[in-house]
């Protein structure tokens, strides 16, 4: 009678256990592959000094629901070295080019979540930069390949319809080409590489 009871008691055990992996690949098949988004930087252009005229839109495509791929667009302007440190930008102390450079970046990245909300990322910016004197006058272009690498967790809103994600990351760019001399004069006193924060945020569907 025992061993009856015993025997009844796992296959129940183990149907139950088939449910709940069913219910599960039913999830994963069914999660939103795609996304748009930007980020909380835009906020920048209500700012006056240093108005980036900041654009940015991010797609992006689960191959999995661990493992995503990304396409961005940036477009922004600044006109002082991005590796300038955050003590001078804080206290007004920092340098500013003499003019202003204007960045077009279509961007790739790939995204991996590790657990729960927990991600890294990684993203290659192509900037195709022009830049211009204090008059507004073009005198040169370039081209930087920037390196983005980010740690952040991912916030789910909405019954997984919104996202917010705060990172930190580094960008870091090996290769610039066509600097102007006065620019470089200006940028060559910091290194190629910048601490930031991510504001990425986001629409399911």
């Amino acid at each position: 009678m025992q061993k009856k009871i015993l025997f009844i008691g796992f296959v129940l055990i183990m149907v139950n256990t088939f449910q709940l992996r069913a219910q599960d690949a039913e999830t994963d098949s069914t999660y939103k592959k795609w996304y748009v988004g930007s980020t909380l930087y835009l906020l920048g252009n209500f700012v006056e000094k240093h108005n980036p005229e900041y654009i940015q839109l991010n797609v992006g495509y689960r191959i999995t629901p661990e493992d995503v791929v990304h396409f961005r667009f940036k477009r922004s302007v600044y006109d002082w070295p991005l590796g300038t440190p955050w003590g001078k930008i804080f206290d007004g102390t920092e340098e500013s080019y003499p003019g202003k450079a204007c960045i077009l970046a279509p961007t790739l990245g790939y995204q991996r979540f590790w657990w729960e909300g927990l991600y890294t990322s990684v993203y290659a910016l192509n900037a195709f930069e022009t830049y211009m004197d204090g008059n507004g006058k073009n005198i040169g272009n370039g081209y930087t390949l920037y390196l983005d690498f980010y740690f952040g967790y991912q916030f789910k809103f909405f019954n997984d319809r919104f996202f917010f994600e705060p990172a930190i990351g580094i960008s870091y760019w090996p290769l610039r080409t066509g600097v102007p001399n006065s620019f470089k004069d200006v940028e060559q006193k910091w290194p190629n590489y910048f601490i930031q924060p991510g504001f990425d945020f986001g629409y399911n569907f």
